[in-house]
This record gives structure tokens, C-alpha cells and sequence, in this order.
């Protein structure tokens, strides 16, 4: 069984995304990793080639500018890693620049993809999220966070990145048919200095929407405000051992109080309903779980 990784980045130091610690969160159990880097106001090109793994392919790209609606852009830069993973192997595992994968679930994935290689109608593997908020203390628990999204995928070339690169789907717009991958992806997008998260926000959002929206959407300002959120509840766990440092060298404060919820109204109505019937209405599911 042959395994490849493969992942975009963009302006990583900029933005100080942790896209080594990303990359190094899944060599242990890939074959290859392929990178597409894209031109950059930094020295994100650099950075990758710090790695210095036998594994990594990297190939640089020019980000189309023009396909910014929608973060098509992101799909686009996916699925030109994807097209060049090598053709010998059997799954690909996508993971984003603030992704990271914790190594206790190394052998629950492995596992996955062994007991899956042969089930011809699986196309990928469902993986759990916890998404980190403010700091490396907190997680998000309100229904704004999507709770499960694919990042194994068979080496499918009718499989593609589906709209702002989130998930994936297939030929004529299929949803995938999944089978649990029995980890969890570390989402860290949402915990950077105040000042890189502003930065992140002016620009993630030309991705997206027209000047006109950021204009009357994004808040001129030096930093990030994290105190606008909704609910957070606090992490209990041990964070993956590629994180260490990172957290190790936190330069910023950020504290909440968890006792504080500000659902909307549909949310409360929601969470309601869930708790007499276990389902969550409206929940965005982007695949068929298969078990």
C-alpha cells in the first residue's frame, strides 16, 4: 500500500501559518509529499525546502488572481498537487497549512486504509475536527464549526477540491462515500498573534469576496479582535509532539470565560432538538459515511 501527502501553500511566514509542523505531522506515514508553493512576499519557498525530507516534491506555482469568488483559487492550487502525487499509490492525504495531525492516531489511519484498500465503493476516509480558538487553550463548540471533512482520498483522478477546497467530490458533482478514518485533525487557523490573524483576515477574504465587500466588511485595524466569538470550551488533551515549540514560543495572552454562550436563536432552537433527538438539523455534510 503506497501513500502520498500533498498540500498548497501560500505566504506562510507572512501569514504564519504552521505549514511545517503540518508537513512533518503526516511524513511519518507517506511515501511522498507533494507541495505546491505558490509565488510569495515571503521566503515560504525557503521555509519548505528547510525540511530537507527525501519525501517532499516540491513544484511552484502563480496563483490565479482572477478565480478569487468563492476561494476557488484554493481548489484550483489542491488539485494541481493532486495531479502530481505519484501514480502508484493508493490513497492521498490532503492536509491543509493549519492542519495538523496528532501522531497517537498514526495507527488508527493506517489501519483505516488497510481495512478500506479493497472495499471498491469507499472513495475516502472521514476524519473528526477540533479547531483551535484564540490560543492553544481553547476550542470552538459552537455549531458554526464543521465537526467531520475528508482529507484521505483514494488516487482517484475524478475525484477534485470542491469549491473553496474544504472537501472533494467526484464526476458530476457526486458527494464521496466515506468510511471513518477514526482520528482527528488539529485545525490551528484561528490561533495566531493578533496582528498575523488581522493580516490573514484582509487578505483571506480577497479570496472570497469582491474590494467593495471587504470594504464594508473587514475592520481596518492593527489586530485581530478574538473576544467576538460565540462559545469556546476549554482544550483538554495533549496537543501533537510537531506543535510543541510552536507553543512553547506563544507571544500573545488570549483568555475567556467559557461560562459565556451566545447562541443565536436558531442555534438554542438547535441545540434543543439535538439534545431530545441527537440529530443536528442543517449540519453541512459534504460526503456519505459509509461504515
Amino acid at each position: 500500500m503506497k501513500i502520498s501527502g500533498f498540500s498548497f501553500v501560500r505566504n506562510a511566514i507572512k501569514y504564519d501559518y504552521p505549514i511545517v509542523e503540518s508537513i512533518n505531522s503526516i511524513l511519518p506515514i507517506v511515501d511522498e509529499f507533494v507541495i505546491a508553493v505558490g509565488q510569495s512576499e515571503d521566503s515560504t519557498l525557503e521555509l519548505i525546502r528547510s525540511i530537507n525530507s527525501p519525501k517532499i516534491q516540491i513544484f511552484e506555482t502563480v496563483w490565479d488572481e482572477t478565480q478569487r469568488e468563492g476561494g476557488k483559487v484554493l481548489a484550483i492550487e489542491t488539485n494541481k498537487a493532486f495531479s502530481r502525487i505519484n501514480k502508484e499509490s493508493d490513497w492521498a492525504f490532503y492536509i491543509q497549512a493549519d492542519e495538523i495531525l496528532h501522531e497517537k492516531y498514526y495507527s488508527n489511519i493506517i489501519d483505516s486504509m488497510k481495512r478500506n484498500l479493497n472495499r471498491i465503493e469507499i472513495d475516502g476516509l472521514l476524519f473528526d475536527y477540533k479547531h483551535f480558538y484564540g490560543s492553544y487553550d481553547y476550542v470552538g463548540e459552537s455549531y458554526r464549526w464543521y465537526r467531520k471533512e475528508i482529507r484521505i482520498i483514494r488516487n482517484d483522478k475524478s475525484i477534485y477540491s470542491y469549491k473553496d477546497a474544504q472537501g472533494f467530490r467526484k464526476s458530476q458533482n457526486q458527494k464521496l462515500k466515506v468510511a471513518p478514518a477514526n482520528a482527528e485533525i488539529y485545525h490551528y487557523g484561528w490561533v495566531k498573534h493578533p496582528k498575523h490573524q488581522q493580516l490573514k483576515q484582509e487578505n483571506f477574504n480577497k479570496l472570497w469576496h469582491d474590494d467593495a465587500w471587504i470594504d464594508k466588511n473587514v475592520v481596518n485595524a492593527d489586530e485581530f479582535d478574538y473576544t467576538n466569538i460565540d462559545s469556546l470550551k476549554l482544550f483538554e488533551g495533549s496537543h501533537p509532539g510537531v506543535m510543541m515549540n510552536r507553543i512553547n514560543r506563544i507571544n500573545w495572552n488570549f483568555e475567556h470565560d467559557i461560562s459565556i454562550k451566545q447562541y443565536s436563536g436558531k442555534e438554542k432552537i438547535k441545540r434543543l432538538v439535538e439534545k431530545i433527538t441527537g440529530h443536528r438539523i442543517g449540519e453541512y455534510k459534504n460526503y456519505i459515511l459509509i461504515d
